[in-house]
């Protein structure tokens, strides 16, 4: 028997919907989905890190920008990596913490080997503007007028908003008798100027000595390099040697450089096993590690010594004149210093690439974080660029009087 079925038209249209929903659920699925899973062949997509954070948001951006960027064909994905991992780096707020890609790690690891075309300015982050810490003697940004506590609008045209400082410094440095223009801002004034400048190849100086109104010693010390500690001892001999008692260490316009060599100086003016700085790791579980004094201290109660500091004394700088001041071994006149107190350790995240990252904050014997705002003189005295055109130190002038005031 032949039986002729008809399928009612309500379930023709029932399933036609229904098919047509599922559809549409697949589509919704797939554009609602996880934006990671639209990135195929991804290499370490899957990770062991744990966290909270939505990834979602960055594979959207990811996709947006490599879909509809009129630049997106120029860049390659590794790039985007590179350019994500700085932005990464970035969000810390800090100015010296930074992720170097290929060729930028490659001109970083070549500049601290050894010597490079600059200008021989030391700059850092002040008030979240890029600033001077202190010209070096003698070098093109010194006879260019460049002054500590200048502040860096623009390098040869590029803006330095939001710049970092390992980005700047990048920029500023570069072959020998070429130029770089800065727009900067001295401190007494209310204009910006250019200021154009020859670069050269930068040799650090170290170390000057003088005596001064007949029986005061003067070590100027302009670096904390790997070879000062020598090079102060000797300069100490030479004081000994000339049976003063009376010492002038001129720490204004140092920037700073080797913490070992910090610490073996203090040592010869502080009793053994007295603080002479801490390393602080914050909210980390990594305990502080306390540097001492080694001894031994080479000077007795007869000593009477003064540390000038200004605007232009920086890490390392603040670090010694910080432990002397507070252990009770010298005066401190000038200026506030700069405020440099943080610790870098450089990582290689990949063979080519690195990341510079603050691991610590030095603090001084006292618990004061150097960071925060630099040490506060126990004598400040201002030093104005009317003096400096006028050839008036102000500062050694009170150095001088302090001392002479004493038997």
């Amino acid at each position: 028997m032949k039986i002729n079925y008809r399928v009612p038209i309500y379930v023709i249209i029932a399933t036609a919907l229904l098919s047509a929903f599922l559809c549409a659920g697949v589509y919704i699925g797939y554009s609602h989905g996880r934006a990671v899973d639209k990135v195929l062949n991804v290499v370490h997509k899957d990770t062991s890190v744990k966290t909270t954070a939505d990834f979602d948001t960055f594979w959207k951006a990811w996709n947006v920008l490599k879909e509809k960027s009129i630049y997106s064909k120029d860049i390659s994905d590794q790039d985007r990596v590179w350019g994500a991992t700085q932005g990464l780096a970035s969000s810390m707020g800090d100015p010296y913490t930074v992720f170097f890609p290929p060729k930028e790690n490659k001109l970083f690891t070549e500049e601290i080997k050894g010597s490079f075309g600059g200008i021989g300015a030391e700059i850092g982050m002040k008030d979240k503007i890029l600033t001077v810490i202190s010209p070096l003697k003698d070098t093109p940004a010194w006879k260019a007028g460049i002054k500590k506590g200048d502040k860096i609008f623009k390098i040869d045209n590029i803006s330095t908003a939001d710049m970092t400082v390992d980005k700047a410094i990048g920029l500023i440095r570069g072959p020998e008798n070429t130029t770089v223009t800065l727009n900067i801002l001295h401190q007494d004034e209310r204009q910006t100027r250019d200021i154009k400048i020859t670069r050269d190849v930068i040799s650090i100086p170290t170390i000057d000595t003088e005596v001064v109104s007949g029986n005061i010693f003067v070590i100027k010390f302009y670096s904390f390099s790997q070879n000062s500690a020598q090079l102060f001892k000797d300069a100490l001999i030479k004081f000994l040697d000339s049976g003063l008692h009376k010492l002038v260490i001129d720490l204004r316009g140092n920037p700073g450089g080797y913490l070992d060599s910090a610490i073996n100086i203090g040592s010869w003016f502080i009793d053994e096993g007295k603080t002479i700085v801490t390393e602080d790791f914050g909210s980390n579980d990594k305990k502080p590690v306390v540097y001492r004094s080694r001894g031994p201290k080479i000077f007795n109660d007869n000593l009477q010594l003064v540390v000038l500091v200004d605007g232009g004394s920086a890490s390392a700088s603040e670090i010694l004149a910080g432990a002397l001041q507070e252990n009770k071994v010298a005066t401190l006149v000038g200026e506030q210093t700069f405020g440099k107190g943080s610790v870098q350790e450089l990582v290689n995240i990949t063979p080519d690439t690195s990341l510079k990252v603050t691991i610590a904050h030095w603090l001084t014997p006292n618990g004061t974080s150097i960071s925060l705002k630099g040490l506060t003189p126990d004598i400040k005295v201002p030093i104005t660029l009317k003096d400096i055109d006028a050839k008036r130190d102000p500062q050694m002038d009170k150095a001088i009087e302090i001392l002479t005031a004493k038997p």
